[in-house]
């Protein structure tokens, strides 16, 4: 069938005067493979990305919050230092930096305070603490994700 639509349109030859027509179909097949790549290497660099202080976060069960559109992430390290959003805050110079955080509408931004397990119970109130006296009372505390409940280690297995 092929030779004879080729004799029928001019027997086949490619002289001076045919004209080659523009070919209309477009192979995508490399293209959604580069694609698909591409997907993949973002879908596993993503959650490496998410924070940039490497804190030693604690293990809880609570239901994971949904993500809301305007958070500031507050890292608090092994040494007690403090992050706004991976910019390192000099000593004594927390109340200033809440206060130059953009408030919209009156209302401040959602914070989710991320400390690590090993800090002092008391230097994660200190922070909150100021963020409570800066106005900022939409906090998260951000922990590792489900873990078995924890065993009381007065209790024991025959009462």
């Amino acid at each position: 069938m092929a030779m004879g639509l080729a004799s029928a349109r001019g027997g086949g030859r490619r002289g001076r005067g045919s004209r080659r027509r523009p070919m209309s179909e477009i192979n995508v097949t490399p293209f959604v493979d580069v694609m698909l790549v591409l997907l993949i290497i973002f879908m596993v660099t993503a959650p490496l990305m998410t924070a940039g202080v490497p804190i030693d976060l604690p293990d809880s069960r609570a239901a994971q919050l949904p993500n809301e559109q305007q958070q500031i992430t507050i890292s608090i390290d092994q040494a007690g230092y403090v992050y706004i959003d991976d910019v390192e805050v000099p000593l004594g110079g927390l109340p200033q930096a809440l206060e130059s955080l953009p408030r919209a509408g009156g209302e401040g931004p959602d914070i989710t305070l991320r400390a690590d397990r090993a800090l002092d119970y008391g230097r994660v109130m200190a922070v909150m603490g100021e963020l409570n006296r800066a106005g900022l009372n939409r906090i998260s505390l951000i922990t590792n994700s489900a873990t078995p409940a924890p065993v009381n280690a007065g209790s024991s297995a025959a009462e």
